[in-house]
């Protein structure tokens, strides 16, 4: 890195991926003494470099994927340093200095995914601290004066440790809008601090030995809590403090051995998803219908046949996703296929014969999942794609014409069959192989299949022989693009991966965000978000959005715009650019995050402007004199206010506040010992206010 003269003029510097296992790191780092974040992830480090010393505006350090085995060094010699992110290292009890602590500003750090074994020393007196991260590591207790200082917790994460039991004094939290405390064993815990952190938002125990007897009673308190997850528990029913949880949206009670759910479900007006696969469900309450704002019902893995969904399903006008993989239905409720907005149905694994004939009305269907079901016959499509509505025969004897059955059969059929029976259809599908009449089951499902096969067919013949021209152009697809270069701000393998990229905008431009902060926003910023996944053809895709933040600047909500806009033609995509807004986010969006995401408040700076304090000095001066007006400096105090010079015009004290780098006249300089006239540009009279730009100054 060759030193030049913008060095001291550099805010923010990536050298993540770079190798500095051997010791080497550029020296000229400590020239930029206006760095405020510099990100060191993944670089080999076995320890801190001793140039950090030098960024004594340093806010923003990340170390995470690295080889450190100790953060001893110059971190608490950097007065403004706000988060610390060392995740992902070989970081021990000893290794975390107990003076990084006494900071005044820390408010995040991260030291995730380490070996610590107890929580560092001297935590409590961060007081500060607004995200803390131990998640991951082996600690098997937490000291009870952790707490008592944290008091301004807004994350907390402790999963994947040893905790048996957890403090009193959590209580204290009433701030904490999130808290996860998967995979401890907590079988003792009772969680009554739960009810005290009014302020919570989220709660996650997964595995975390929960049961009905180490639950809390009520949850009452907790009128913001709008995401719940206790799966892989041992719950055996759905436990009454979750019934009431007016804002609840959000629940997980999947792995656990429930056999049954309440009537009492019809409470929960604002779920929007419920999670319950891998139980014992035998069927499901006619309440599950109430449920307004459904939008996603999850049920894999449990015991459900036919009569065990309720026949008014199809009162759920928002849900979206349906999933009952692994379980026992021969049909489901044609209701069902009444839902407007269902897109994603998920059937494998059952015991299907057909479908309702209403499956191909599903307008918004964009999955439709009906693997390993064997004796499965899909009804027939309907001719004209444009008809509304259209009906299918499936009476015996058309049944058996389709399959080719001899006239006499089919007479016979329709001679012996009696007034028409609602059931009947139902338990013929049911019937069992060893039936009087299973040869003309047979017979029917042959015919159905081969109906299906034979129009299916005809379609795909007819789309190839409109494939090379019949199909229509978008009006801008002749349209001549101009060749634009985006490797300025996206790098070339970018969305060539499955997985989730996120740029935040800082100084017009798009930086890349670690992986570490992905759900956690910053409410003065703007992020790009970049989802790549591959379609059912195997081929990549791409899913784009820009969240504005609630308290975001113009020129970053423009950029981000720009820039998304930018993402999708350097990939080539076909897909829209997303606006999110904070606290407006749609289900898509947070269906990226899992349904976990935060605010942090704060964020960078404008890129028009950037605001610094100004410092005033406080001065007195004797004003005397009636045709030649005289300024002569006095201490400033009560005892420089003489009586004898306050009487009339003829002298007075005068005070004013100036900056630093205001310049002064002579007389108020220090060392200046006679005074001298005072400038009389801008004066009207003795006695005026000046009008001038700047700090405002009085005389009397």
């Amino acid at each position: 890195m060759e030193a030049t003269g913008v060095l001291p003029f550099v805010r923010g510097v990536d050298l993540s991926g770079n190798d500095f296992k051997g010791g080497y790191f550029p020296e000229n780092v400590k020239a930029m003494t206006s760095l405020r974040w510099l990100k060191l992830n993944r670089t080999g480090l076995c320890y801190l470099p001793e140039e950090l010393a030098a960024l004594q505006k340093l806010e923003h350090l990340s170390v995470s994927h690295n080889n450190l085995t100790t953060l001893h060094g110059e971190l608490s010699s950097l007065p403004s340093l706000r988060a610390i992110v060392a995740r992902a290292n070989c970081l021990k009890n000893s290794g975390v200095p107990d003076d990084i602590f006494k900071l005044d500003d820390l408010s995040v750090l991260d030291l995730s995914h380490n070996q610590l074994t107890e929580c560092p020393r001297e935590l409590e007196n961060a007081k500060n601290m607004l995200v803390l991260n131990l998640s991951h590591n082996s600690i098997d207790t937490i000291p009870n004066q952790l707490f008592i200082n944290l008091t301004d917790l807004l994350y907390l994460d402790l999963s994947e440790n040893r905790l048996e039991s957890l403090p009193p004094q959590m209580r204290r939290l009433v701030h904490l809008q999130t808290l996860v405390l998967n995979g401890n064993p907590l079988l003792h815990a009772q969680l009554r601090q739960l009810p005290a952190m009014t302020a919570l938002q989220t709660l996650h125990l997964r595995s975390t030995q929960r049961t009905q007897s180490n639950l809390p009673t009520s949850l009452e308190g907790l009128s913001n809590l709008a995401d719940v997850d206790l799966s892989c528990n041992d719950l055996t029913w759905v436990p009454e403090c979750l019934y009431t949880l007016p804002s609840l949206r959000r629940l997980n009670l999947s792995s656990n051995q429930i056999t049954e759910l309440s009537l009492c479900i019809d409470q929960w007006v604002h779920v929007e998803t419920l999670n319950l696969s891998r139980n014992q469900l035998t069927s499901l309450p006619s309440a599950i219908c109430k449920l307004s704002k459904l939008k996603k019902l999850y049920l894999n893995s449990n015991k459900l046949d036919f009569d065990g969904l309720p026949s008014g399903i199809g009162k759920l006008a928002h849900l979206e996703e349906f999933m009952a993989a692994s379980n026992n239905l021969e049909l489901i409720p044609e209701s069902l296929c009444r839902c407007p907005k269902l897109r994603k149905l998920v059937l494998n694994k059952n015991r299907l014969v057909t479908l309702p004939e209403a499956i191909h009305f599903l307008t918004e269907i964009e999955v439709l999942d009906v693997r390993e079901n064997p004796n499965l016959v899909m009804p027939p499509k309907p001719a004209d794609r444009a008809a509304e509505w259209y009906n299918i025969d499936f009476s015996l004897q058309n049944q058996l014409r389709l399959a080719g059955a001899s006239p006499a059969t089919v007479a016979a059929a329709a001679a012996g069959s009696g007034p028409k029976d609602p059931m009947a259809r139902k338990m013929r599908l049911r019937r069992r192989k060893d039936s009087a009449q299973d040869d003309q089951a047979k017979q029917v499902l042959k015919g159905m299949s081969d109906v299906a096969q034979e129009k299916n067919k005809k379609q795909e013949e007819s789309a190839d022989a409109r494939a090379p021209g019949g199909k229509v152009r978008r009006w801008d697809q002749g349209l001549e693009k101009p060749r634009l270069d985006y490797s300025e701000f996206f790098t070339e393998d970018v969305g060539q991966l499955p997985g989730l990229t996120i740029w935040q905008i800082e100084n017009f431009v798009p930086v890349l965000v670690e992986e570490a902060f992905h759900g956690k926003f910053y409410e003065a910023d703007c992020y790009i978000v970049l989802k790549t996944f591959l379609d059912d053809s195997g081929s990549l895709n791409w899913e784009i959005y820009y969240w504005i933040g609630g308290e975001a600047t113009l020129d970053k909500k423009a950029c981000s715009a720009i820039h998304a806009v930018n993402l999708r033609n350097y990939l080539g995509a076909e897909c829209r650019t997303v606006r999110e807004e904070m606290g407006d986010e749609s289900e898509e969006f947070l269906q990226v995050f899992d349904n976990d995401i935060s605010y942090i408040e704060g964020g960078t700076a404008s890129g028009f402007y950037t605001v610094e304090d100004t410092h005033y000095v406080t001065r007195m001066y004797r004003v005397y004199g009636k045709k030649n007006i005289k300024l002569e400096p006095v201490p400033l105090k009560g005892a420089s206010l003489d009586p004898r010079n306050m009487s009339g015009r003829a002298g007075c004290a005068w005070s004013a506040r100036a900056t630093s780098s205001t310049p002064l006249p002579a007389a108020s300089m220090p060392g200046v010992p006679s005074a001298r006239p005072w400038p009389k540009t801008g004066w009207h009279s003795p006695g005026l206010v000046r009008k001038r730009k700047g700090p405002s100054s009085t005389v009397c």
